[in-house]
């Protein structure tokens, strides 16, 4: 199952890469967090607020982003291509916004691993843009989405000892 969501064939123009976090807390707390759409700040520290512009939080749904400042955009349009509740995953593309991530689409997944922890797949696809490497473009996505899974992690570890 891991690799149907995972796995990305790459266009000339394109790079990818999968990071996972394992996390102690269970799966449905994990998942409560990261499935909702319409708040990713709850644990994306990047964030510094989220408005629904399309739709409920489900899919089809558009949120717009802003990004606190220091980094190289303001905003984000992004849109909820996939929600899927029993298989733990979720799917999102960025269709607009003031940054240079264009044709970037991710896939997140949640898996248990033993009673108690869960491991947090996180994928993508995204387009270099001229004037930049391959390298230095997954560097910068891989940056932020590692950030973004260690907080979902500080987060959810904090409320599963809160409960």
């Amino acid at each position: 199952m891991i690799s149907s969501y995972h796995s990305h064939t790459l266009l000339p123009n394109q790079c990818g890469s999968s990071l996972v976090q394992t996390i102690d807390a269970p799966l449905p707390l994990v998942w409560s967090v990261l499935r909702q759409f319409d708040k990713p700040q709850a644990y994306k520290q990047f964030i510094r607020s989220c408005s629904m512009r399309a739709g409920n939080g489900g899919i089809g749904s558009i949120r717009e982003v802003v990004v606190k400042t220091g980094l190289p955009a303001k905003t984000s349009m992004e849109r909820l291509d996939k929600l899927d509740d029993n298989m733990h995953v979720m799917q999102y593309s960025i269709v607009g916004g003031d940054h240079r991530l264009a044709n970037y689409s991710s896939t997140t997944t949640v898996h248990r691993e033993e009673e108690g922890k869960t491991v947090v797949i996180q994928s993508y696809v995204v387009d270099v843009p001229a004037g930049s490497s391959d390298e230095d473009t997954c560097l910068f996505s891989n940056t932020i989405i590692g950030c973004n899974l260690k907080s979902l992690a500080k987060v959810t570890e904090k409320m599963a000892a809160n409960n």
